[in-house]
């Protein structure tokens, strides 16, 4: 029987592999807008940020590490491939999805106790 965090690790496992797939393979899209790329990245680690929580339930700092070194690697990979290009940019905009992710959960932790103190009699 699955129960949510293998759920989770498996949700993890697939974005990271479609995550790793368009990050790594020759773009044949446009970009609607400016920086659009950004935006991705930006929500790409966002959610990888939000599965890898729930999967693994790590320290914040142990997956910060962890993903920030992946948005590295990612970076890296791409300034040797032909027709891919390294930016700090988008690992500026990595750590900042990772970061947001944090700051949501972590509000939604304090309004969740609010509403708990505030229901109890």
């Amino acid at each position: 029987m699955i129960n949510y965090r293998n759920a989770f690790k498996l949700a993890l496992l697939i974005a990271v592999v479609v995550t790793s797939y368009l990050v790594f393979s020759k773009p044949n899209y446009s970009q609607s807008f400016q920086h659009m790329d950004k935006v991705g990245h930006l929500g790409s680690f966002f959610g990888l940020a939000f599965l890898a929580h729930y999967a693994f339930k790590p320290k914040w700092y142990y997956l910060f590490g962890i993903l920030a070194s992946y948005a590295v690697l990612i970076e890296l990979v791409q300034s040797r491939l032909p027709y891919r290009s390294a930016s700090i940019g988008d690992v500026i905009a990595d750590f900042v999805g990772i970061a947001l992710f944090y700051l949501f959960h972590f509000s939604f932790l304090q309004y969740k106790k609010l509403k708990d103190k505030g229901a109890k009699p």
